[in-house]
């Protein structure tokens, strides 16, 4: 059997797990003019329809390109996927932008 530090409870996977969920509750999500995009967290991205993937659109078009990275990141902390059909899309303006930097 390995040696358990005092305080360790041996079970590294969940405490490793628990830890992460707490940093990532530090971490302050910045908002895109998108709070309504809200209601579709956890909804899988091939799961919306149309009239949705164009609310999505719609924000995604009127930031500025240097934004939709970190647009991208606060869906992803707020748990909320982008729809699969604009992917392609937000990734083309993102490599477009390293191209400028």
């Amino acid at each position: 059997m390995g040696y358990v530090s005092e305080g360790c409870c041996g079970q590294h996977a969940v405490c490793e797990r628990d830890s992460l969920r707490a940093s990532l509750k530090k971490i302050k999500i910045e908002y895109y003019d998108d709070e309504e995009l809200d209601i579709y967290k956890c909804t899988p991205g091939d799961e919306y329809d149309d009239k949705v993937v164009e609310e999505f659109r719609e924000v995604l078009y009127t930031m500025r390109a240097g934004e939709v990275e970190g647009w991208l990141k606060s869906l992803q902390l707020r748990e909320i996927n982008l729809p699969d059909q604009l992917k392609d899309e937000a990734f083309m303006i993102i490599e477009e932008q390293h191209k400028i930097s």
